[in-house]
């Protein structure tokens, strides 16, 4: 597994660094890559509520939709393929991860966002020139790989770059330009529901150009990490770029741990089989639980569908985006009171208060 600097090998000990421009920037443009993923996820609800995407490629939901005689308002979506088309993705992006957890630790971090942004990019364009159901699918197929090798790489390249006093507040940018992505999404989808001749959707498939661009470009410019290029054995090199990115000359202490946690990962026989060891059991327990239950709230649901459950539950169209927008909103500014407390007030204490 990919070594990550900050602290060293046990006794609580600080290294120096300072939060420069440099890595501002940095971390800034590499958080971007969340505008993807939060796009999307934003986008995908907002267009499946639109009459017009459903009447070109899903008319039987669109007949439901229109003739309102279910009793049951969600049997209006009842579609396997509407279902193919929004689950696509995800599946995608989990096959995808598996790949691009190798791409990254052998090739970088850089290379990873760099897929990750051409790959989404080729599917943005596929979706907005969809004519037929399997551009749809072979579009959010391009997309769920894209945001598999983003999802990857931004959130190690994160916390690798950053000092760690800053490490938390900069890790959560990736989360804050997640849920800034939805936000944009749902505002962008109240708006091209309102175009005449029905098209708004092509605008709103096809402005997940914009954030793949943002990655993309930004990949090809952003420095690597130190801990990335110690992994590839170019340690003069990464002793210059750790001195760049925490604005102090002496390094040696913090490199000298990243070489040493380097070395002994690559050490590591079967890294799978190890976790199922005794004492990991733990650690992986918790690994697993944590985001399960997290998941298991049903939060996905209001980000992924929300525009579809307010509809099915008697807003109108424009009503149901506009609940859209203002749920982004309350996560945008809860994700801004993470960013300034988690390095202040401790890790556990979000924890807790978001539970």
């Amino acid at each position: 597994m990919p070594a990550v600097g900050g602290f060293d090998k046990g006794n609580g000990k600080e290294y120096p660094g300072n939060l420069t421009p440099y890595v501002l920037v940095t971390c800034i443009v590499a958080a971007m890559g969340g505008l993807i993923f939060g796009y999307d996820i934003g986008i995908s609800g907002g267009v499946t509520s639109m009459p017009s995407f459903l009447k070109k490629f899903f008319p039987s939901v669109y007949r439901k939709q229109q003739a309102n005689e279910s009793t049951n308002q969600y049997c209006q979506y009842d579609s396997e393929t509407l279902t193919m088309f929004t689950s696509s993705l995800y599946l995608a992006a989990l096959l995808s991860s598996l790949v691009a957890s190798r791409v990254t630790r052998q090739f970088g971090r850089k290379l990873s966002m760099f897929f990750g942004g051409i790959l989404f990019l080729a599917g943005a364009l596929l979706n907005g020139f969809a004519q037929a159901i399997w551009m749809l699918i072979v579009g959010r197929l391009l997309l769920g790989f894209g945001i598999g090798f983003a999802n990857q790489s931004v959130p190690l390249y994160l916390s690798e770059m950053a000092p760690y006093r800053f490490r938390g507040a900069l890790n959560i940018g990736f989360q804050l330009s997640i849920t800034v992505g939805i936000l944009i999404a749902n505002v962008l989808n109240y708006f091209f529901n309102k175009i005449h001749g029905g098209w708004g959707w092509r605008l709103s498939l096809g402005g997940a150009m914009v954030p793949a661009l943002i990655i993309t470009v930004g990949s090809m410019i952003l420095p690597d990490t130190p801990n990335s290029i110690i992994e590839r054995g170019r340690h003069e090199e990464a002793r210059e770029e750790l001195r760049k990115v925490r604005g102090v000359n002496d390094v040696e202490e913090e490199f000298n741990d990243l070489v040493a946690a380097s070395e002994a990962s690559r050490q590591v026989e079967h890294p799978w089989k190890n976790l199922l060891q005794k004492k990991y059991r733990p650690h992986l327990t918790m690994a697993v639980l944590i985001p399960f239950f997290q998941q298991f709230t049903g939060i996905n649901v209001i980000m992924f569908y929300a525009p579809v459950l307010f509809n099915t539950i008697g807003f109108g169209s424009d009503a149901s985006l506009m609940s859209a927008v203002i749920t982004g909103i309350v996560n945008v500014v809860a994700t801004m009171v993470s960013i300034y407390g988690v390095d202040k007030w401790g890790r556990r204490f979000l924890f807790l208060e978001g539970g």
